[in-house]
């Protein structure tokens, strides 16, 4: 690196480097919760919970756009790290160039499939005759118009990141959070009809992520000459090995948030057929439960360029001090939600609605829902482990694993048997079994890493 960033990855004491890079990236995490949040808080303040359902069934296909960010942001920005752990810094700046060319044109590709295919896809997710009309507002401009400056701050966010700029790429995602927050009553409820509350909340989400992108170019240009980072003036040519590894771990980043979108999406057609209030009870926990998973993220997105840089070193020492400080942390957050949920769950979802049916649905949702944050938390933090060590199969056969193979048949099943208690309780048998099964393949890949190692000396 050009500038004293070495020292956070390879000397800094490890709580300290690690607080450094997760700190900034957990904040943002939680003002990005914060502003995705306001707007269920906001429109569930008309107390219609028919918008409030539709802000939820869209909900899963905005958060394909953090899937596309993915691709390029964790696999390359994954990428970019252990080039730098090895030295080869100009690789490591045409690597990051390319993968923001790369993540532009996914985003435009993907909003216009989205304008195409609207109908359908609302449809296909569970919107009924009450809600198509207001999943249509939010969807046009938070991902048909929004996608493409979405995509590109979280990709540009996470390569700061992973060259040790984090309080710049926190930053720049809290900006956009906090200015949400901001404009969502003013164009809701001072700017648009009544009615047009919905599309009211996706305009100012709209904004507010443009304004974002705007502050990322800003800092690029900013520190252009310190680091190996620049905005692309042409599509630069990379190594094969280079390209390959870009798509062997970002795919499977990518493929893991879509399974995760998937088995919301099924939870949301599934509860849908329990009826509308199920349906926004659902969708207030459904968020309401980010609160110890996206702090959890945070701390998971803050330890993998230092756990990428060191393995690149082969100094799976600090490598391994990074993993077991982080999953301390992270079960630290975990248990303390779980207890605050469990105590306040009523006055959590009244929070966001008054309604009375909601509130008391919601209730229940949480007091279940809300002992599976721990267990959600290990398994993320075995994938992002897993995407910071170059093993992108491996991420993504537990994703699978986690999704396909539990989660969604597990869904069917607890619907078939117990309704919609089966389907809130499924999350956490789910993610029992799954920890027991990444720990195995955890184990393994550690056992290999120092037989590697001892063949090399």
């Amino acid at each position: 690196m050009k500038d004293n960033k070495t020292y956070i990855f390879e000397t800094m004491p490890v709580p300290a480097a690690l607080a450094k890079m997760a700190v900034p990236t957990i904040m943002s995490q939680l003002i990005t919760l914060i502003y995705n949040i306001a707007d269920t808080w906001f429109i569930g303040q008309t107390d219609n919970p028919y918008m409030v359902a539709a802000s939820s069934l869209v909900l899963t296909v905005f958060l394909m756009t953090s899937a596309v960010a993915n691709l390029f942001g964790v696999g390359g920005g994954s990428l970019v790290v252990r080039l730098l752990g090895t030295k080869e810094a100009e690789e490591a700046g045409r690597v990051a160039s390319l993968s923001l060319v790369m993540a532009g044109a996914a985003a435009i590709t993907f909003s216009v499939l989205c304008l195409v295919f609207m109908n359908p896809l609302l449809r296909l997710l569970g919107a009924s005759d009450e809600t198509i009309g207001y999943a249509r507002q939010y969807l046009l401009f938070v991902v048909v118009i929004g996608g493409l400056p979405t995509v590109m701050s979280s990709t540009m966010s996470a390569m700061l990141r992973n060259v040790g700029y984090s309080k710049e790429a926190g930053f720049g995602l809290s900006l956009g959070g906090v200015l949400n927050v901001i404009l969502d009553p003013i164009f809701m409820f001072l700017i648009m009809p009544d009615g047009y509350e919905v599309m009211g909340a996706a305009i100012a989400t709209m904004l507010s992520n443009c304004v974002a992108f705007g502050y990322f170019v800003l800092v690029y240009r900013r520190v252009r000459k310190i680091s190996i980072l620049a905005l692309p003036r042409r599509v630069e040519k990379i190594g094969p090995d280079s390209m390959k590894s870009i798509f062997s771990v970002g795919i499977p980043a990518a493929l893991s948030l879509l399974l995760y979108d998937l088995t919301n999406m099924v939870i949301n057609r599934l509860s849908s057929g329990h009826g509308d209030i199920e349906l926004a009870a659902m969708g207030i926990v459904l968020k309401v439960e980010r609160l110890p998973l996206n702090t959890c993220i945070g701390i998971c997105l803050g330890m993998m360029p230092l756990i990428a840089y060191n393995y690149a070193r082969k100094d799976y020492k600090r490598m391994k001090a990074f993993f077991s400080a982080a999953r301390l942390a992270g079960i630290v957050v975990s248990v303390v939600c779980m207890v605050l949920y469990r105590l306040g769950a009523p006055y959590v979802i009244r929070a966001f609605i008054s309604d009375a049916d909601t509130v008391r649905f919601g209730t229940e949702f949480l007091e279940a829902r809300c002992f599976s944050a721990l267990f959600m938390f290990l398994s993320f933090h075995i994938v992002h482990f897993m995407q910071a060590v170059d093993r992108g199969k491996c991420s993504l056969y537990l994703a699978m694993i986690r999704q396909l193979g539990l989660n969604i048949p597990i869904l069917f099943l607890m619907d078939h048997l117990f309704g919609m208690t089966g389907i809130v309780w499924t999350q956490l048998v789910a993610d029992v079994i799954n920890v027991a099964i990444s720990y195995v393949i955890f184990n393994q890949v550690i056992r290999n890493m120092t037989k590697q190692k001892e063949t090399l000396r």
